[in-house]
C-alpha cells in the first residue's frame, strides 16, 4: 500500500486535492467533527479538563474557539485528548483500506504528531496566501485569532515543503490539479 500525506497551509485546498486522486481518504478535520458530533467519552474527558468552557454535547465548536482563544495552554490539552482517538481511527482506516493500492492522508498535523512513515510519499499544496485568505474569509467560523493559534503548532511551511517529494500548485482551478495528481499518479505507480 502506498501512502500520500497531504500538507500544506490551511485553506490551502489539502481536502479538495485529496479527494481529487480518487483513492480511499483519511480526514482528519471530518474525523475530528464526527468525535465532537458523538463521542461522549471524549466530551467527558474535555468537559473534565476544561470545565469552565465545555458545557454541552454534542460539543459546540464555539466552546471550543473560546476555551483556545482564552488560554495558551488549552489548544494543546484539546489536541493531547482528541488526537488519541484520531489515532485509533487512522488505524481502523489503514486496516480497511489495507489492499488498496493507495491510501490518502489529509492529516494537518501529519508531520507534527509523527503519523508519517519514512516511506510516505508527501505532497505539498502550495496555494497564494491571497487565495487562501479569500476562502478562509468564506467559512462561516472564521477567525484570524484562530487560525494564527493553529498555524503556531504546526512546523513552518518552507519545512513541509522541502520534505514533500512533490507540490502542487493549487490556483484553485481544477485542471492544473487533475494535471498533477495526474503526474504524482504516474511517477508512483
Amino acid at each position: 500500500m502506498i501512502r500520500i500525506g497531504i500538507l500544506g497551509d490551511i485553506g490551502s485546498g489539502k481536502s479538495h486535492v485529496a479527494k481529487k486522486f480518487g483513492y480511499p481518504v483519511f480526514n482528519a478535520d471530518e474525523e475530528v467533527n464526527k468525535i465532537y458530533k458523538k463521542d461522549k467519552k471524549i466530551y467527558i474527558k474535555l468537559k473534565k479538563i476544561l470545565p469552565k468552557y465545555i458545557n454541552s454535547f454534542p460539543i459546540n465548536k464555539n466552546e471550543l474557539t473560546m476555551a483556545i482563544l482564552n488560554s495558551r495552554n488549552n489548544l494543546q490539552k484539546i489536541i493531547a485528548i482528541v488526537h488519541l482517538e484520531v489515532k485509533k481511527r487512522i488505524s481502523f482506516f489503514l486496516k480497511r483500506n489495507k489492499n488498496k493500492k493507495i491510501v490518502i492522508l489529509d492529516i494537518p498535523l501529519l508531520l507534527e504528531n509523527k503519523l508519517n512513515k519514512q516511506n510516505d510519499i508527501l505532497v505539498f499544496v502550495d496555494s497564494s496566501q491571497k487565495e487562501i485568505l479569500k476562502r478562509l474569509k468564506k467559512r462561516k467560523n472564521f477567525n484570524r485569532r484562530l487560525i494564527k493559534k493553529f498555524k503556531n503548532i504546526q512546523l513552518p511551511l518552507d519545512y513541509k515543503k522541502k520534505k514533500s517529494q512533490f507540490i502542487i500548485k493549487n490556483k484553485f482551478n481544477e485542471k492544473s490539479v487533475n494535471n498533477s495528481i495526474q503526474y504524482i499518479l504516474s511517477k508512483i505507480l
